[in-house]
């Protein structure tokens, strides 16, 4: 009994002196966590502390260097803050969290990895490679990009610096869409699996050779980045697929292919091409501006002076007035129906040999412009055929022309014919000396232009007593121009002049000699009655 008012005393006695004593302050027990406790340099990871004074700063050091601050939750004594792992060679590493009054630590295994940018394109594209969390100063560093199922070295013998960071650059090789890891190795990194690759994503892409055709034209088209072997491509010209060489395209094993298709007949204006698979959306793919522009199409495309030629015009604008150029000159006109296309005829005018420009333009656009990029050109070939060298007729050869004084002979030479039509030329001179192409180096009458076979003098023209030399040549409406031919001579005037004022002379003495006699004789007739 005594034992137990003894437990009851002292039980009294601790609760009187526990109320006596003051209230003591609350135990914290600060700590911090990582979202992850394992990374490569360059990530990013969430400090979160917990229990930490909540009138006081927190500031984060990673390896001893200062990264962040934050202050904790008043309530909670809570905080949380991102960080960027800082570049560093592979390794343990501290992060600290500190106050004045608390300091607590986690520990970051800091390994090896590569990033890529872009991280996503075409085959081509030149990729920058930074590696991060490499060994201190690490050499014989290669870049590998796995491809068929083994990694390739596309990048090697690259060093490390002090933090243990690299870069490097290199092109995408040709291989189908999809993703493909890029990674790395050194002489002290030495397994792949170690080393965190990056992810580069090849796109499909196609590559249009002309940025513009004519309706008609064959047009170039190629297409990478598509599946490997995949089927069923087709072209799409503004969403509606076109008849394509060859008619069933087909990627090869890295997902290339190539084709072409004509440029069908449609308005003229901006388009876009773009392409599309079995396994590759149009979406994905994208699409490429393509200009269609007008034009036109002579039958037939050479000929002569007259020939009717026949211009079609495709891909012009609809409903619009479209004025005919031959050269300079205008030659017909026409209108375009509902698909920009027209057809007009008109004969060809004189023109020289060889090619001629024929143009189609539009008098009227639809901003009100006339002939505004919707012109097009085609080419007739004019014929080169000279027609054949005239041979002279009259006078003939050394012939006489004329009495006396000057005179106006009339030339002729023979017919010759020629589908362009033939002009005659003339020359006189009072020298046969010729060029090397039979003209006269000196003629004093040249005529041409003449359509008759034959030519009579003018009175300005008219020849003085002498001998003269003469030649024709034949050209056709395309200026082709036959040789001149062979060169005849005349003389114009029969007598010198000094010859019919001896005959003059001698007529008139006659005429006296005989009126005279006359004289004498009728005197003595009259004598005798």
């Amino acid at each position: 009994m005594l034992f137990r008012l003894v437990i009851v005393l002292v039980v009294c006695l601790m609760a009187i002196a526990l109320t006596a004593t003051p209230a003591q302050a609350v135990c914290r027990f600060p700590k911090i966590e990582l979202s992850v406790d394992r990374g490569v340099p360059g990530d990013t990871i969430t400090v979160s502390g917990s229990d930490f004074d909540r009138d006081e700063y927190v500031d984060i050091y990673y390896d001893g260097t200062w990264l962040d601050h934050a202050l904790p939750d008043s309530y909670t004594g809570n905080f949380e803050v991102t960080i960027t792992i800082p570049e560093s060679p592979a390794g343990r590493y501290k992060i600290r969290a500190e106050s004045d009054s608390d300091r607590e630590e986690a520990t970051f295994n800091t390994k090896p990895g590569v990033v890529v940018s872009p991280t996503e394109g075409l085959a081509g594209t030149t990729v920058t490679v930074q590696g991060r969390g490499f060994a201190e100063y690490e050499t014989g560093i290669n870049v590998r990009y796995y491809l068929n199922g083994i990694y390739e070295t596309v990048a090697g013998n690259i060093e490390a610096d002090a933090r243990g960071s690299w870069e490097t650059s290199f092109q995408i090789p040709t291989v189908p869409q999809g993703e493909y890891n890029i990674s790395a190795y050194g002489k002290r990194t030495a397994l792949i699996k170690a080393v965190r690759p990056a992810i580069f994503e090849v796109g499909p892409v196609i590559s249009v050779c002309e940025p513009s055709g004519s309706v008609g034209q064959s047009i170039p088209v190629s297409g990478s980045g598509f599946a490997a072997d995949e089927r069923d491509i087709r072209i799409l010209l503004d969403g509606r697929a076109v008849p394509t060489v060859p008619p069933d395209i087909q990627a090869d094993d890295t997902g290339c292919w190539e084709a072409s298709f004509k440029v069908p007949g449609i308005p003229t204006g901006e388009y876009s091409i773009t392409a599309e698979g079995r396994r590759t959306r149009k979406a994905d793919v994208g699409d490429v501006s393509f200009q269609i522009k007008p034009a036109i199409a002579l039958s037939p495309d050479q000929g002569h002076v007259g020939t009717n030629v026949t211009v079609a015009g495709q891909g012009f604008p609809t409903g619009k007035g479209v004025a005919i150029h031959y050269n300079s000159s205008q030659v017909a006109t026409t209108t375009t129906g509902a698909g920009g296309s027209f057809e007009v005829s008109f004969p060809v005018p004189e023109s020289r040999h060889n090619e001629q420009l024929v143009t189609a333009v539009v008098t009227e656009e639809p901003n009100g412009t006339a002939g505004l990029g919707s012109n097009a050109t085609a080419i007739f070939v004019m014929e080169s055929n000279h027609p054949e060298t005239p041979e002279l007729i009259s006078p003939t050869d050394r012939q006489k022309v004329g009495l006396v004084f000057k005179v106006r002979p009339t030339f002729e030479w023979s017919e010759v014919t020629d589908d362009s039509g033939v002009y005659y030329s003339l020359q006189i001179a009072t020298s046969a000396n010729v060029t090397t192409t039979g003209e006269f180096v000196d003629p004093i009458v040249s005529v041409a232009g003449l359509v008759e076979t034959s030519y009579t003098l003018e009175e300005k023209d008219a020849l003085p007593n002498g001998t003269y030399y003469w030649t024709v040549q034949a050209a056709d409406g395309a200026e082709n121009e036959s040789g001149w031919a062979e060169v005849g001579s005349f003389r114009a005037g029969r007598l010198p002049l000094w010859g019919l004022i001896a005959i003059i002379i001698a007529i008139v003495v006659l005429l006296v000699a005989l009126v005279r006699a006359l004289l004498i004789r009728r005197s003595i007739y009259c004598d005798r009655w």
